[in-house]
């Protein structure tokens, strides 16, 4: 099947490193990251999933659970861990699926025959709490992912769903949201207090709302 914006993840068990997973139970209430990963012991996921274990308490800030999903089995990835933690000096404590029938990988379309006819793709998920897809990256297998742009995301997503806003090119946190042109310059002033700055009526800033 083919994952897009919007749709609802579907729900799976499956082996991992923290024993049988059921996804949803996993989730829960929480936003999640589900992504991908070529193989254990490659060099270029080895550095993913080292600075991923780093960012454990950005996600935690943000409501967020990671899960990461190789075609290897569990114990590769116990193996696999232990030189991730070496390496990159970090604790790996997110589960990792064990997907060796890659059941999980076709049922979210993470293989790409056309790249690899085995191994998964570089694909990332950005799920919220009520399981819908909000953001899909998909990396080719030799080039790492930024997770800073991933936490940038993160920011956004939740960002405007507690707020009508919407955030402008290469936004960070803390910087002008965008008003969307369907709010009319009259009602923005009064449900945006800080203030609105007009460039054109279809292009209006106001400072982010929760800061």
């Amino acid at each position: 099947m083919s994952i897009k914006l919007g749709d609802i993840v579907p729900d799976f068990n499956a082996e991992s490193t923290i024993g049988n997973l059921n996804f949803y139970d996993f989730l829960g209430n929480s936003w999640g990251i589900l992504f991908s990963h070529p193989a254990d012991y490659t060099p270029v996921c080895t550095t993913e999933l080292g600075y991923t274990a780093k960012l454990k308490s950005e996600f935690e800030q943000r409501n967020t659970k990671a899960i990461a999903l190789s075609v290897d089995g569990v114990e590769d990835h116990h193996n696999w861990i232990k030189d991730i933690n070496e390496t990159q000096n970090t604790e790996v404590e997110f589960p990792i699926i064990a997907d060796k029938d890659r059941k999980v990988s076709e049922l979210f379309d993470f293989i790409h025959p056309n790249a690899s006819a085995t191994a998964t793709v570089r694909s990332l998920l950005i799920i919220d709490p009520e399981k819908k897809v909000r953001l899909i990256i998909t990396y080719p297998a030799s080039t790492g992912r930024n997770f800073n742009e991933i936490i940038r995301v993160l920011d956004s997503l939740q960002l405007v769903d507690s707020h009508k806003i919407a955030t402008p090119v290469n936004w960070k946190n803390g910087e002008d949201v965008i008003i969307p042109p369907a709010i009319s310059t009259e009602d923005a002033k009064k449900i945006f207090p800080k203030g609105v700055r007009e460039i054109k009526p279809y292009l209006r800033y106001t400072p982010q709302p929760n800061t």
